[in-house]
Formats: C-alpha cells, sequence, structure tokens
C-alpha cells in the first residue's frame, strides 16, 4: 500500500470499530475541558476524571477559581502530577479569562496558545471538542501509531499533525484522533503490538504467505481491501 492507501484504510477500519467516540475526559463547559486537558500532561485520562469532581466542586468558573489559593489547587490535584506547575497555571489563566476574555474561553488558538500551561495540542483539544472547530491534536498514541503505521516520518508531534492533516479529510480530523486514542489504548499499545500484531497493523503490513492458505477476511490475508 501507498501512504494514501494506507491513510484511507485507518479511516475507514477506525469508523467501523468506533463509530461513536465519547469525550475521554469529563467536563461540563468549555472552562472545565481546558483545566482537564491540561491536568492530562503526562497522567491519565481515567485519573484526571477521579480528580477533577473535588477541584471542580470548589470552583468550576474562572471567577471562582481565580479567588482560590494555589496551594489549595495544588493539594487537590496532587494525584495528576506536576501540581506545582498545574495549579499556578490554572490558577492565573483563569485569572487572565476574567480579566481579558469576560470569564469565557475563547474559541482561538493564538488566544488558548497565550493563556499559561495552554500549549498547541491543548489548545487543538479544546477547539476540537468544545468549538467543534477541525483540529489534529497529537498525543504519543496518535505519534506512536502515525510512525508505527508509516503515515509520517514522525520525527517530532509538529511533523506528524502536518502529515496527519495533509492526509486525512478536515472533516475527519475530530473524531479520527479520538479513534486513534481509543485504538492505541485498546489494541495497538506500545509493547503490547510489534507492529504486526494486532488487526490493523497486520492488514497494513501483511507477511507474505507463500504456499499457505489463509481464510477470507482474516487479517494476514495480502488482499484485506
Amino acid at each position: 500500500m501507498t501512504r494514501a492507501e494506507r491513510a484511507k484504510h485507518v479511516d475507514r477500519r477506525l469508523a467501523e470499530l468506533y463509530p461513536e467516540t465519547p469525550i475521554p475526559l469529563d467536563h461540563r463547559d468549555p472552562y472545565t475541558l481546558l483545566v482537564a486537558v491540561l491536568l492530562s500532561a503526562q497522567c491519565t485520562d481515567a485519573r484526571v476524571n477521579t480528580v477533577t469532581p473535588a477541584l471542580f466542586a470548589l470552583a468550576d468558573t474562572p471567577e471562582k477559581m481565580a479567588l482560590v489559593p494555589v496551594e489549595k489547587i495544588k493539594e487537590i490535584i496532587r494525584p495528576c502530577g506536576l501540581s506545582p506547575r498545574k495549579s499556578q497555571a490554572i490558577r492565573d489563566l483563569s485569572v487572565i479569562l476574567v480579566e481579558q476574555h469576560g470569564g469565557e474561553v475563547p474559541a482561538s488558538f493564538e488566544a488558548l496558545e497565550a493563556l499559561p500551561g495552554v500549549g498547541h495540542k491543548t489548545a487543538s483539544v479544546v477547539m476540537a471538542q468544545a468549538f467543534g472547530v477541525p483540529a489534529f491534536p497529537v498525543d504519543t498514541h496518535i505519534h506512536r501509531l502515525a510512525k508505527r503505521w508509516k503515515l509520517t516520518e514522525g520525527k517530532n508531534v509538529e511533523q506528524t499533525e502536518r502529515d496527519l492533516k495533509k492526509l486525512f479529510p478536515r472533516e475527519r480530523w475530530n473524531v479520527l484522533h479520538l479513534q486513534i486514542i481509543f485504538y492505541g489504548r485498546g489494541h495497538c499499545t506500545a509493547r503490547g503490538c510489534d507492529g504486526r500484531s494486532c488487526l490493523l497493523c497486520g492488514e497494513l503490513f501483511p507477511p507474505k504467505l507463500k504456499g499457505t492458505r489463509v481464510a477470507p477476511g482474516c487479517p494476514l490475508r495480502n488482499d484485506v481491501p
């Protein structure tokens, strides 16, 4: 397969496997999503979801969070890791949202990336999941799978994002990035697949089975559509 053919196959297969794509981080609005995504840096979504109920019970709007001492925020979010940096960022961005954006999360990449603790990936997640703006946030799962499936040379996440945006239709970006994450977590993990073991890897890179009869539909067939 060519790179474009592999991309088309991945797109079709993931749409079949994951017709529903719930957002992994529990949230109620753009602000709580922004905070949850910030907390998810170097932390699992599952752990973030155990921490945010207590945090949002304390303060679930920029106005409320801006009044909470950093130490109190840090105490609650400690299980997420990097709590000193994250707690300060949450407090500071909340103050900025109140003072500069009327207490609302701005719906622009530039304004989001200007907030403390918010990089391009976090901004992309918020733009995609809170505002429905086409974006392709690249996390470790997507970066790993894009390289494994030879959709990118993958020297860095920026290059991976550019390559994936060229390969897939713009209207598929928001859903597809979640589908790749789900597949990476459930089937094609860093240690659980060697690039041939899982369903998609077997379909994309089938071995040459000379003289071997393989049942129709088996992922090891060379002619799997």
